[in-house]
C-alpha cells in the first residue's frame, strides 16, 4: 500500500510538471545557427607538371568543434580528411585538419599515411592543407584549399558537392 501511494503522489507530481522540449528546441536552433560556420572546401590533384588531373569542390555547414569530412576515391588511393573548427574567444581561431590516406600499389600493397595539423585560421582567408605532406609516394600532389566564414541565411548556405575531372 505504501508503494501503491508512493508512485501515486509521484505520478501526481510529474504530470503537472509542464513540458516544453518543442520551445527549447527552437531557441537552440536559433543558438546554433549564430555560431555555425560555412567551410568551403576545394580539393584538387595535380599531375607533375602542377595540371589539375581531378578537382571536387564542397560547400559545409559546421558548428566548431564538431569535424566535417569529406573523402576522395580514386582507382588506387582513398584520402579521408575531418576538418575541425575552433573558435576562441580570445582570438587566436584554429582549424584543425585530419587526413588519412590508403594508397594501394600492385608492387608494394597498401600503404596508409595519416596527418594531422593545428592551422590558425582567419575568416575568409585561404588555408591550405597537404594530406600527403612531404612525402611524396604518389607522382602527384594532394591539395586541399579551405575558406572558413560564419554563417549567413542570405546565402545559399547549404552542403553540397561538385566532383570534376575523375568522376566517380
Amino acid at each position: 500500500m505504501y508503494r501503491s501511494l508512493l508512485f501515486g503522489v509521484f505520478f501526481i507530481f510529474t504530470a503537472g510538471i509542464p513540458i516544453s522540449a518543442q520551445n527549447q528546441q527552437t531557441n537552440t536552433g536559433g543558438n546554433v545557427r549564430r555560431r555555425a560556420l560555412v567551410l568551403n572546401i576545394e580539393a584538387r590533384v595535380l599531375d607533375d607538371e602542377q595540371a589539375v588531373i581531378w578537382n571536387e569542390t564542397h560547400r559545409k555547414i559546421a558548428i566548431p568543434g564538431n569535424p566535417v569530412s569529406i573523402q576522395l576515391v580514386g582507382s588506387n588511393i582513398v584520402v579521408s580528411v575531418q576538418f575541425t573548427p575552433f573558435i576562441r574567444r580570445t582570438g587566436g581561431n584554429v582549424l584543425v585538419a585530419q587526413g588519412q590516406i590508403w594508397i594501394n600499389d600492385p608492387e608494394r600493397g597498401v600503404s596508409y599515411y595519416t596527418s594531422i595539423q593545428t592551422i590558425p585560421m582567419e575568416f575568409n582567408e585561404p588555408i591550405y592543407f597537404f594530406p600527403l605532406g612531404a612525402a611524396q609516394e604518389l607522382s602527384s600532389t594532394i591539395e586541399i584549399m579551405i575558406t572558413v566564414n560564419p554563417y549567413s541565411e542570405s546565402e545559399d548556405a547549404e552542403e553540397t558537392g561538385v566532383i570534376t575531372g575523375n568522376e566517380r
